[in-house]
């Protein structure tokens, strides 16, 4: 029963984080989305910040691929250290949820604040079990 919770929790995240990579990506091409990240400072992302954007997009797909691996259900990439990889994603999630929390944009605390959390609860229990 527990592996089931694992696998099914593993492709929730997984499903969150590629979700993330979309909505990163349409930040990149210019969509007006951008209150809803970086503390909320423009509607648009500046050019500059755009880069930023489409990296994050390429780690969050790389954070879904580790989630999957850890859980058994991505085979291959055996050199991938999953255990290590997934306390450095919670711990990480865990600090974006206290961020978001505080930020001033109340889209970003109220749309990014709960995604971010539910998302730490279910890689900390992966990563735990």
């Amino acid at each position: 029963m527990e592996n089931n919770l694992v696998t099914i929790s593993s492709i929730i995240v997984a499903i969150i984080f590629v979700s993330l990579a979309i909505f990163q990506e349409l930040l990149t091409l210019g969509f007006p989305l951008a209150e809803f990240t970086l503390g909320g400072y423009y509607k648009i992302l500046p050019k500059k910040l755009r880069a930023i954007s489409a990296i994050s997009s390429l780690i969050l797909l790389f954070m879904a691929v580790v989630v999957l691996k850890h859980a058994k259900i991505f085979n291959g990439l055996d050199f991938l250290p999953s255990y290590v990889l997934m306390w450095i994603i919670t711990i990480a999630l865990g600090l974006m949820t206290l961020a978001n929390f505080i930020s001033q944009s109340k889209k970003e605390k109220y749309t990014m604040t709960p995604v971010s959390a539910v998302t730490f609860l279910l890689c900390l229990y992966i990563t735990l079990a």
